[in-house]
């Protein structure tokens, strides 16, 4: 069954009429990611915001009224990819005001011509992107806590005790992508397999 990957209220409500592209990691990386979850609420509370399941988000966008046609380029762009490997690379953070703790992905092969890939199908739109950056300056990840609402000493004394790299690296291949959107206090979803 299909966890979500927002269910709170709050969360829900900030996020009303945006979309996101992401990759769900089920295996290595997946276990990797709710070990690091787990200690990271062990340390700051569970009530500390955070994302209720792995994922890697490709992009975002503010497209409520085009959600249809978002949906149908994102369905083009996914019969001709490839699955996609991701590697853990690191336990790292975005450094104030974002704080946030992460779990860093290598830059494979196939995660760069993905993301370079939208990139081109996306310019030749006026779709709405949020947070766009070139793939030169995205840093492929998974976020773990959102750690905003934390003081920014507070912040920085947890994850410097969080932040390392990693002694072994999981990698998986993930062969289908999920478009997400939130309208009317609700998370939705479509699985789109890649390379159909």
């Amino acid at each position: 069954m299909r966890r979500p990957i927002m269910r709170t209220p709050d969360q829900l409500a900030s996020l009303e009429g945006q979309q996101y592209l992401v990759l769900r990691p089920t295996v290595g990386v997946s276990s990797l990611y709710r070990e690091v979850q787990d200690a990271a609420l062990a340390r700051l509370g569970a009530d500390t915001r955070h994302p209720h399941t792995e994922h890697v988000t490709l992009r975002g966008f503010h497209e409520p009224e085009r959600r249809t046609e978002l949906a149908a380029l994102i369905r083009s762009w996914a019969a001709e990819q490839h699955p996609i490997d991701v590697t853990a690379e690191a336990i790292d953070a975005f450094p104030s005001p974002w704080q946030i703790l992460i779990v860093r992905l290598a830059r494979t092969a196939g995660l760069v011509a993905a993301y370079t890939s939208l990139t081109t199908a996306l310019e030749q739109t006026g779709l709405r992107r949020l947070d766009e950056r070139s793939v030169e300056d995205w840093t492929f990840h998974l976020s773990v806590v959102y750690g905003k609402r934390l003081d920014p000493a507070a912040w920085l004394e947890f994850a410097q005790a969080s932040v390392s790299e990693l002694p072994w690296q999981p990698s998986e291949t993930i062969a289908e992508a999920e478009f997400v959107w939130y309208e009317d206090g609700t998370e939705h979803a479509e699985l789109i397999p890649l390379g159909v």
